[in-house]
């Protein structure tokens, strides 16, 4: 489809005197999938769906449902939904399906001067972690296909990531830093772009990076598919999405009476402590029946360490990750926890976001957020991820606890301190 004609300096045609682009909004009115649906159903590539089902992944989330007709056809699209939804395929097979392969030309949907090396879609996230895990979501779904899928970010040598480039790639998944980096050295070519995705959008804000998503924007084709997918849309982002897109489709998958960024099956709880008191009141919520994996999240690197020995000598298989550690000591402690070597993982929000664990039942924030969108609404889900349901507490203020029926969104809680100090349990997961 058509997108319209280039536009001088990267940027998206105005849409009249406000600017404001015209939005189509969607709004699914169910708190989750009814699994009717297939992704063979909803248009995607045989080899895409064959590629799917093969890690059993056959019916979509509401999110993916809503999106997939209408990215498919080649429009812009705003995705709305919340942390732990399922966006990533949402935007990711619109996105696989753009760029041409060598099995498109074999299967007679393309031609051969249609391949080139150079990077034909590209997706901007936030973190580390998070562009690790969308790659290796675009490396299962296109693995038929064999679509070539590159992680660019900081932390690591340039020379292997030069190296790749070099051999070429189909889609680029990378930060903001690193992108620029490249793309200044000339090393990074984005003439070929024809999809932007730019996800977990409200959390690049926070992190300071707009600015550098612009100047990324401004190096891309006029004529591409954008794609912005956020859970919540606060202001600076709707200013992103006026000036960038084109004529989006605004996408909300939540139900009409739930406006919170938090799924709706964790029940949140609030504890009242001294900072003292602290490392005893996570201690002793560790000691939940029935707790799986939990994380504990902190607003400082610092306090993120500090609190992650404490735990290890009270007995709890505990790990950390934080800025101050190297990429690789950051991935060998979600490779642990994921593979439940330890159960309890402490982090700053460098894994508030995205961040896929299977089996989490507890989320704690240690320390109020710095701002109302950060840790509290994006960590808590961690407990929550779609379909799942789980708990989570919370030592400065909050405890979430999934599963809940209850209708009251926050509960004050303070037996807790009031509880026998019970002898901490080693993991049995070792």
């Amino acid at each position: 489809m058509p997108l319209g004609p280039p536009v001088k300096s990267g940027r998206r045609p105005r849409h009249g005197p406000d600017t404001t682009p015209a939005l189509a909004s969607h709004r699914v009115h169910r708190r989750g999938s009814t699994l009717t649906t297939t992704f063979r159903e909803l248009g995607i590539l045989s080899e895409t769906a064959e590629a799917l089902e093969a890690v059993g992944i056959i019916n979509p989330f509401p999110i993916q449902e809503m999106t997939l007709p209408v990215a498919l056809s080649g429009s812009d699209v705003i995705g709305q939904a919340k942390t732990g939804t399922g966006k990533t395929l949402g935007f990711g097979l619109p996105l696989l399906e753009r760029v041409t392969v060598p099995a498109d030309v074999e299967a007679g949907r393309a031609r051969p001067e249609q391949l080139t090396d150079a990077p034909q879609a590209l997706v901007v996230v936030p973190t580390r972690e998070l562009c690790t895990q969308v790659t290796n979501d675009l490396l299962t779904a296109g693995k038929v296909r064999n679509v070539r899928v590159l992680a660019i970010y900081g932390g690591r040598a340039y020379e292997p990531q030069v190296e790749a480039l070099k051999k070429g790639v189909d889609v680029i998944v990378g930060t903001p830093g690193r992108l620029l980096d490249l793309a200044g050295q000339k090393k990074l070519d984005l003439k070929h772009i024809k999809a932007l995705v730019l996800d977990e959008a409200d959390e690049m804000l926070d992190l300071g990076f707009l600015p550098d998503v612009e100047k990324i924007i401004n190096m891309l084709p006029a004529r591409r598919q954008t794609m912005l997918f956020s859970a919540t849309m606060p202001g600076a982002v709707i200013g992103l999405a006026r000036r960038y897109m084109s004529q989006p489709t605004h996408i909300r998958a939540t139900a009409p009476d739930d406006e919170g960024a938090t799924v709706r099956n964790t029940a949140q709880f609030i504890y009242r402590a001294h900072n003292m008191d602290k490392p005893e009141m996570v201690s002793r919520i560790l000691q939940a029946d029935g707790r799986g994996l939990a994380m504990v999240f902190c607003r400082t690197k610092r306090t993120a360490a500090d609190l992650a020995d404490q735990l290890q000598q009270r007995g709890f298989a505990s790990g950390a990750v934080h800025g101050d550690l190297g990429q690789g000591a950051r991935e060998q402690a979600l490779r642990a926890f994921r593979n439940g070597k330890v159960d309890v993982l402490v982090c700053t929000d460098v894994a508030a976001r995205g961040i896929d664990v299977e089996g989490v039942t507890h989320v704690i924030n240690y320390q109020s957020p710095r701002t109302r969108r950060r840790t509290c609404t994006a960590s808590a889900v961690r407990a929550a991820r779609a379909p799942r349901a789980s708990r989570s507490p919370s030592s400065t203020g909050t405890t979430s606890r999934a599963g809940s029926s209850s209708t009251r969104r926050w509960t004050w809680a303070s037996t807790t301190r009031r509880r026998r100090t019970p002898r901490p349990r080693t993991s049995s997961r070792n």
